[in-house]
């Protein structure tokens, strides 16, 4: 089984999210279930953030299903991004947020943490 864990500032960009889309912690939940069964990345609905110079695999996952935003599926626009630490069988929850609010991951906050 994995163990996810949340950074500070995840848990501040998730509470803010929360605010807008309601539905976000089951949503969440339903994202976890994916990932025990399947953390690596799956183009087209996720992909690895490379040139980080770092061990661990960062994630980026694009197709967030939101029940929050209705019609709209897999192509809700929200984007989560998480390093999965394969022999610790762990994953880090780095950062959550929607496209329109900002165009692509923190990679500063990456390597913070990872680095």
């Amino acid at each position: 089984m994995i163990e996810f864990e949340e950074i500070a500032p995840f848990k501040k960009d998730f509470k803010s999210l929360l605010k807008k889309y309601k539905t976000l912690v089951d949503d969440l939940e339903t994202v976890k279930k994916v990932l025990e069964l399947l953390p690596e990345d799956r183009p087209p609905f996720s992909y690895r953030i490379d040139n980080l110079g770092i061990e661990s695999c960062v994630i980026k996952v694009k197709k967030i299903a939101c029940k929050s935003l209705k019609g709209k599926g897999v192509n809700s626009g929200l984007r989560l991004v998480y390093a999965y630490f394969e022999k610790e069988n762990r994953i880090v929850f780095v950062e959550v947020y929607h496209k329109n609010d900002k165009e692509n991951e923190d990679r500063e906050r990456i390597l913070e943490y990872f680095k």
